[in-house]
């Protein structure tokens, strides 16, 4: 009953102020007690706007390099590959930080459309590169101004109930998932149309002079939709001065609603909240484990690609980009039902940090077994290789869904933004070196077939399975600061 009776007064003592958008949005939010669909869809939409120009070029990064002249050697195309893939990256990493702090000024929305139309302009000039050096400043240029991923995850937080929180993050990396997938399955299929539909582009064509132009102008035409639909998102940032009161009645109300099973509780007492970034560990170490994490999965996007396109005598599977795109089709639809519809009971049941770990160690064995499927042939080898792209994935996206939930519930709306910023600028950063490291890996691996020690291919994927050990042992104490609470549910 005590309780019961603290949540009208808890209610009495948050102020809506009127003219603000994040004050009118609560206000919304708290007459509607179910989950807010079109705002989902928003979150869902921008994320995969976000994730589709990243990895689309994987698939045909390969005959791109190739096509462009730069490698003198076919065993040198992985080289310039990687930092074709780097670019874009590098260029996020260098302005990830300045995106968040903006999403906290100026508002979520102006920094999200902004960064989509970046997205429809530098994706398309990228798929009209004609020199190596047009691929990697266009690359450049849409990560650097593609500012979508932490101002979007602090919105899915901010437009739903705290009980609805796990769902929401889970749409972002669903749907960041699904791009990742996605994205390389377009680019598998429609690049290099005159070779792939003869009867419907010739090579005299404009696609057939721009063979890469066709996967990239699919993406830019989603972008726009999302651009023109935006206009009607609602803003949630808060656009007056919030004082100490109301930051606890805030913090009071979202205590009452929450399930502790389901919520991973702030470290640390309200009056804490406005200390640096920097010293909040709980959100500090989750940001370094999903910084590992996604550097991993960066360079497995990489060399799954590449491996996979390259010579049976080099150790790969010689399949076209069209496989390749059939197989990260398959791959993308299982993200969408696991994510909608296994991955909360499993958060419910685990929680992130369980779920994760779990994750984490079933990777490994799958990873053992890439380079032994060259010894495999058809049809049993696209069974196998669809089987472990789907398993692979989809504990990935798992393991970042989670890290998701422990960032964003380790500081308070204000810092969310920022703490996003900074969480993007990390990962941008190593997934900037991810695609260029993997990519002189894969280089040097694919010269050394006869040697002693892991030959081939396979030193690549033992050097993954180093990595995602490495992000494993990180999950654990004393690293990884978990709150007492979420320890004993």
């Amino acid at each position: 009953m005590g309780e019961e009776g603290t949540w009208p007064l808890l209610k009495e003592e948050y102020h809506y102020h009127p003219g603000c958008p994040g004050c009118a949005y609560d206000r919304r939010k708290d007459l509607l007690r179910g989950m807010p669909y079109k705002e989902f869809l928003y979150v869902w939409m921008v994320s995969l706007t976000a994730a589709l120009p990243i990895s689309s070029l994987f698939p045909f990064l390969y005959f791109m390099i190739r096509d462009l002249n730069v490698a003198k050697r076919t065993e040198d195309i992985g080289f310039y590959a990687g930092f074709v893939g780097a670019s874009f990256m590098f260029g996020r990493c260098l302005t990830s930080t300045a995106w968040g702090i903006a999403a906290d000024r100026i508002g979520r929305k102006p920094v999200v459309m902004f960064g989509i139309f970046s997205v429809v302009v530098f994706n398309t000039l990228f798929g009209l590169s004609v020199n190596y050096w047009m691929a990697i400043a266009t690359r450049f240029l849409l990560g650097a101004l593609n500012g979508l991923l932490g101002p979007i995850k602090a919105y899915a937080i901010e437009v739903c109930r705290p009980e609805h929180e796990a769902l929401a993050l889970s749409l972002v990396s669903t749907a960041w998932g699904i791009g990742l997938i996605i994205g390389p399955a377009l680019g598998g299929y429609l690049a290099l149309p005159a070779e792939n539909f003869p009867n419907i582009f010739s090579p005299d064509s404009f696609f057939g002079r721009f063979p890469y132009f066709l996967p990239c102008l699919c993406t830019s035409v989603f972008a726009v939709v999302v651009l023109i639909s935006c206009i009607w998102m609602p803003e949630t940032l808060h656009k007056h001065k919030v004082s100490e009161n109301e930051n606890q009645s805030i913090e009071a109300l979202e205590a009452h609603l929450i399930d502790p099973k389901e919520k991973v509780e702030e470290s640390g007492s309200l009056g804490t909240k406005k200390k640096s970034l920097f010293k909040n560990w709980p959100l500090m170490s989750s940001i370094i484990i999903y910084c590992i994490f996604s550097f991993h999965d960066m360079a497995y996007t990489e060399v799954f690609s590449l491996w996979a396109e390259s010579d049976k005598k080099y150790g790969g599977l010689s399949l076209s980009s069209e496989d390749v795109g059939q197989v990260l089709a398959v791959t993308g639809a299982s993200l969408l039902v696991y994510q909608l519809f296994l991955y909360p009971r499993i958060n419910k049941v685990l929680g992130p940090t369980n779920s994760s770990r779990i994750a984490a160690i079933l990777c490994i064995p799958i990873l053992f077994a890439y380079p032994y499927m060259t010894y495999l042939s058809e049809p049993g080898l696209s069974i196998v290789l669809n089987i472990a792209s789907v398993i692979k994935n989809n504990l990935s996206v798992t393991i970042i869904t989670g890290t998701f939930i422990l960032q964003n519930n380790a500081v308070p709306q204000d810092q969310r933004g920022a703490a996003n910023g900074l969480s993007m600028t990390g990962m941008s950063f190593f997934k900037a070196v991810a695609p260029a490291g993997a990519g002189i890996v894969f280089s040097w691996a694919q010269k050394r077939q006869h040697g002693f020690f892991f030959p081939g291919d396979q030193m690549v994927f033992f050097l993954l399975n180093v990595i995602e050990l490495l992000g494993l042992i990180l999950t654990f104490k004393p690293f990884l600061a978990v709150p007492e609470q979420y320890n004993r549910n």
